[in-house]
């Protein structure tokens, strides 16, 4: 499977885009989709260049996309994923088909972006959190690092979200 490498031409520079659908119904980005493109952004420049999240947070604050987010939520995703990276990395790997390291730094970082969510987050549908996850992988993963970041994350709200699934199957 062939993936595409985001191009950096800076530390703050954005990940490239590929086509993607809308955001919403209206085809507007919501604010945390917003939080989340930027959190993406973040979390590859930290995985790719190094840096803390407070620097890496103030460098997305100068971008014009800063002031269209939810910064509280941006800030939770970024600290909160960098803070709990290898328990993070741990839930992850057994549901990979192989090891951490060899995923792209993409969608490595979408897969610890929902799985963050999926644990710190259960007043987000985990359905909802799958389906951001995918959206992120269409427009700034490989090819079909969606369907990837999709059947990883899927099996994984299997574990951590059995309850909220249960619930979902009787109702």
């Amino acid at each position: 499977m062939t993936q595409a490498k985001p191009e950096i031409k800076s530390s703050t520079a954005p990940l490239k885009q590929s086509a993607a659908g809308p955001a919403n119904i209206s085809g507007r980005k919501t604010r945390r989709r917003r939080s989340r493109e930027l959190a993406l952004q973040g979390l590859y420049q930290w995985r790719v260049a190094g840096g803390t999240p407070e620097a890496i947070e103030a460098q997305l604050h100068e971008t014009r996309e800063f002031s269209k987010t939810d910064e509280d939520y941006l800030s939770g995703l970024l600290r909160g994923v960098v803070a709990n990276f290898s328990e993070l990395e741990k839930q992850i790997q057994p549901y990979l088909d192989r090891p951490f390291k060899e995923l792209s730094p993409v969608e490595v970082v979408i897969l610890l972006l929902g799985t963050h969510e999926l644990v710190s987050h259960p007043e987000i549908p985990y359905r909802a959190v799958i389906n951001e996850a995918v959206e992120l992988a269409k427009t700034y993963g490989g090819t079909d690092g969606h369907k990837y970041v999709n059947g990883v994350l899927d099996k994984l709200a299997a574990k951590l979200r059995t309850a909220e699934i249960d619930a979902k199957a009787r109702s």
